[in-house]
């Protein structure tokens, strides 16, 4: 029975290794059709954002007959929890990669000064996803930490974001809308790296049983 169980735990893992893939795929790529104002590349994230969804669902459905058909003690439960926490904000990264993605094919946004600090905030945001799922596949509580730490990074880039964009406001003839735009895609960069913190708080919760910085 158990080593039914474990098999199942390891195909679970997978499934979850495979969602933060298609995670890491499509912030990278609503990031790069961002920046080169490529409309197709980011009509694609759509799709991307569609397989996220179904994964969340399938994992969930896995998450839930381990639950009920098996007798978990108490690691495996925090493993199983922490994943259904987890494909939570996953889909939240896929979903919010895709309304990136959408302002890119409704706004003439191209790569310019004011576009300057969201590149290097969508760099730094990428690596937090990147390291939270490197973390669980790890099991490794220190990358899991390091990535709790490097929110403060992609939250600095973001008030630099808004302090540039304020400025370029305050010029005769500015473009208001576009500047919304520019703050909306950056504050959805803001919200995915607190998803990333997320996951990266319920790896340590399945490991050591304490959401090390949930205060963040």
């Amino acid at each position: 029975m158990r080593l039914k169980f474990d098999e199942q735990l390891e195909l679970l893992n997978n499934e979850m290794i495979t969602m933060g893939a298609l995670c890491e795929n499509a912030i990278a790529t609503s990031t790069k059709a961002l920046m080169e104002g490529n409309v197709a590349l980011a009509e694609s994230v759509s799709d991307l954002s569609g397989q996220i969804e179904q994964k969340e669902r399938n994992i969930e459905g896995m998450c839930l007959k381990l639950l009920m058909q098996q007798q978990p003690v108490a690691r495996d439960l925090r493993t199983i929890s922490s994943a259904l926490k987890m494909v939570t904000d996953m889909e939240r990264i896929g979903h919010q990669s895709a309304d990136i993605a959408e302002i890119v094919t409704m706004a003439n946004i191209s790569a310019s000064s004011d576009t300057l600090y969201i590149h290097e905030m969508a760099l730094a945001t990428i690596k937090m996803v990147t390291d939270s799922i490197d973390a669980f596949v790890k099991k490794d509580v220190a990358i899991a930490h390091a990535v709790v730490e490097y929110d403060d990074v992609v939250d600095d880039y973001f008030d630099r974001v808004k302090n540039t964009l304020i400025q370029r406001l305050s010029q005769p003839g500015a473009d208001g809308e576009y500047a919304l735009d520019l703050l909306m895609i950056a504050k959805y960069f803001e919200r995915i790296g607190d998803h990333a913190v997320n996951i990266a708080q319920w790896v340590m919760f399945s490991l050591t049983g304490s959401r090390e910085g949930e205060e963040s």
